[in-house]
């Protein structure tokens, strides 16, 4: 069965957000502090590693296999990240690491808009 061209879009754009995602996560600061022990840095680095490897399930869930309701989960991290980031740039103001973020967020959005939209419709609903 041929994969219709918006969900190959949305494959490949949420890829290369999960990709900068764990860019991302590889090249945060692990310097220990006061507030951050080194095993807490070392607990945080594999949640978000798991958490990275959960979403690339859901992608593949998504597209591969027609099942609609992990796009909905995406959808649902999105918006929290969404949320998250519009914190973060308040308190600290445009980053590196911050821009880095919405870009992934710009490309998990345009890659969940390909998943609603055209020949995608039909895919998740056979």
């Amino acid at each position: 069965m041929t994969v219709p061209r918006n969900v190959v879009w949305f494959e490949v754009l949420l890829y290369l957000s999960l990709m900068l995602d764990a860019l991302s996560v590889a090249f945060r600061d692990r310097t220990p502090t006061a507030k951050m022990t080194e095993s807490m840095i070392m607990m945080e680095s594999l949640f978000a590693t798991g958490l990275l490897l959960l979403l690339v399930h859901f992608v593949r869930l998504a597209a591969r296999q027609r099942k609609n309701w992990p796009r909905w989960v995406l959808f649902g991290a999105l918006v929290l990240s969404a949320m998250t980031l519009v914190q973060v740039i308040g308190i600290r103001g445009l980053e590196f690491s911050s821009a880095v973020e919405v870009v992934s967020c710009a490309l998990t959005a345009a890659a969940l808009y390909f998943s609603f939209t055209g020949d995608a419709r039909g895919w998740f609903n056979a």
